[in-house]
């Protein structure tokens, strides 16, 4: 195969663009302020969540972290990599721009819980932080 998509192929998820940008947080500084903020914990992850002012960056951000609980680095990427996607494809349409979550790891539950109910488990934590009544 020559690397050219070939007719009925689906592209690589990559390439599928989102509505709403997520920008990643990096700054050690952003994620302090988020866990001094509002939090909601679920079986699979504790979400973190603050409202940022209005003259800070827009749109929604979001950081991923996991403790040496969560295992060694084999076990915290692989929990990190799931987390990303949950927030990937819940985030754009369940998070409120102008907001900053960070998506904390928990040990053997991220990585080993069923991943439509880490989906879920993610849904679950904004409606409680949000305040919405679903």
């Amino acid at each position: 195969m020559d690397g050219t998509d070939q007719p009925g192929e689906t592209p690589p998820a990559a390439s599928v663009c989102a509505p709403v940008s997520l920008t990643v947080l990096q700054k050690r500084s952003d994620f302090l302020k988020a866990a001094r903020a509002r939090r909601q914990g679920t079986a699979s992850m504790m979400v973190q969540a603050r409202r940022r002012d209005r003259d800070e960056a827009e749109g929604i951000r979001v950081g991923f972290t996991c403790s040496k609980k969560v295992g060694n680095a084999v076990a915290r990427n692989r929990a990190k990599r799931r987390l990303r996607e949950a927030a990937r494809a819940v985030l754009p349409r369940d998070g409120r721009p102008g907001w900053d979550y960070v998506l904390i790891g928990k040990a053997g539950a991220t990585a080993e819980r069923p991943f439509n109910a880490l989906l879920d488990d993610l849904r679950y934590a904004l409606r409680k932080l949000h305040g919405d009544r679903k």
